[in-house]
């Protein structure tokens, strides 16, 4: 059977073609994501909503004519953010994205939001939200709009893919519980009302909760009819994809990271948990420095290169071969030199920095074999939160980067004693998207 696939992303809006029957993804197609809208105030993200809906139309129209027997499609897309809309799918607001701060900011009283809404919630309850309340969650925006008197009545929350399902299929808005973290009562796997109560969003027209794999609505795309599936969580999807069982500790590493386990019921722990498929929660910490991290570190040194109207065309091959020599040379000056990539907001800070510097080592080899040493302790020291017995069978290790640098996977795998197997490397969400509909 012949599917089509669209994942909802924050860089990219990207679809395939899935055969069940060979168990391929072809035909990938990508358009990016929308823009941030131009002159918002200090700290919100926010995009368009329409300028969404129309990306997704076109790699959709793209993808049909090139699988005109396809006869579903799987959605799966970015978690957290915010839009709401009306009884009919019109939009009520932007898309706030999860990239948005603006709940980092003090209220008219000086006080920080997002202290004082956990404090509001107290500890039990937090515990019970899968301690998922963070800047551009769900949950903390609609509580800043609703402080702000921005919050509109009977309002649908919904995520940006579940947004473009309900245009797509002209349904009410509903949402899968992968796509509802830090929304869901994880005792119960059911929407958290005492938190929207304490909170103020309880007046909210919270959609209709979906639990299982079925299809949520139609999508008449020509003289066609596609059953329309999901939107499933991204994270979830990718490690679905990638095969993860009961047992395994999951380390993804691509723009963002992520180190993962499945558990059959909430735990309590200094850990994010969200739901997964087949009856499991995901005990989860994400938002670890990875490649966008990195990346500033490239744009760096490759800043004078852009200024004179040159492009350095292949950076990273170069960095992995001289990050491989400088571990292959293991001189001190070069174990002396000390990266911490926190430069974006995650559990280890929001601000990193270079030390231990020298003359000797300060090139770009040493940098980045101090830049990989960091993420590898980093990894340890969530896996030592999420399994603090080490009872891991073995370490699962999926994306990109995971792939495309040996240095950085074989630190990695120093820091573990158990054995490691290789997850999916590349389209990770879309392959768990193929395995979802090759279920069906």
């Amino acid at each position: 059977m012949k599917c089509l696939a669209i994942d909802i992303g924050s860089s990219s809006i990207k679809g395939a073609v899935l055969d069940t029957a060979v168990r391929g993804v072809s035909h990938i197609t990508s358009r990016p994501f929308p823009a941030r809208l131009p002159g918002l105030p200090v700290g919100h993200f926010e995009v368009d909503p329409r300028a969404i809906e129309t990306t997704a139309r076109d790699v959709l129209a793209a993808l049909a004519t090139l699988a005109p027997d396809a006869e579903r499609l799987y959605v799966a897309g970015q978690m957290g953010g915010l839009l709401l809309q009306s009884d009919d799918a019109e939009p009520l607001t932007n898309y706030l994205s999860w990239r948005d701060l603006r709940i980092q900011a003090n209220d008219s009283q000086g006080a920080g939001f997002l202290p004082r809404l956990r404090e509001r919630l107290g500890e039990a309850i937090f515990q019970s939200l899968g301690r998922e309340l963070q800047a551009g969650s769900t949950l903390t925006l609609a509580h800043w709009l609703r402080e702000n008197n921005a919050l509109p009545n009977r309002a649908t929350p919904v995520t940006v893919s579940d947004y473009v399902i309900s245009r797509l299929c002209r349904t009410p808005g509903h949402m899968h519980v992968t796509h509802a973290i830090g929304l869901l009562d994880l005792r119960t796997v059911d929407w958290h009302r005492e938190a929207f109560s304490l909170l103020g969003v309880d007046q909210l027209n919270w959609p209709r909760l979906v639990r299982t794999l079925e299809p949520v609505g139609e999508y008449h795309i020509g003289d066609r009819t596609l059953a329309v599936y999901g939107a499933y969580g991204d994270q979830q999807c990718a490690l679905f994809g990638a095969g993860l069982q009961r047992g395994e500790l999951s380390i993804n590493i691509s723009t963002g990271s992520q180190v993962s386990r499945r558990s059959e019921q909430l735990v309590a722990g200094d850990v994010q948990t969200r739901a997964y498929f087949e009856g499991d929660l995901l005990q989860t910490i994400t938002h670890l420095p990875a490649g966008r991290s990195l990346n500033v570190l490239v744009q760096l040194l490759t800043e004078l290169s852009r200024e004179e109207g040159t492009e350095v065309r292949d950076p990273w091959s170069a960095i992995s071969s001289l990050a491989e020599s400088a571990a292959q040379a293991s001189t001190d000056e070069a174990a002396e030199l000390a990266v911490d990539l926190s430069f974006f907001a995650g559990p280890f800070g929001s601000t990193g920095g270079i030390a231990g510097v020298t003359t000797e080592n300060l090139t770009v080899g040493p940098l980045f074999l101090a830049a990989f040493r960091s993420m590898a302790a980093n990894y340890a020291r969530c896996a030592e939160r999420i399994d603090p017995t080490a009872s891991a069978s073995r370490i699962v290790l999926s994306g990109s980067m995971a792939k495309s640098l040996p240095t950085l996977r074989r630190l990695i795998q120093q820091q573990f004693s158990a054995p490691f197997r290789d997850g999916a490397y590349d389209e990770e969400t879309l392959l768990g998207l193929l395995k979802i509909a090759s279920q069906e």
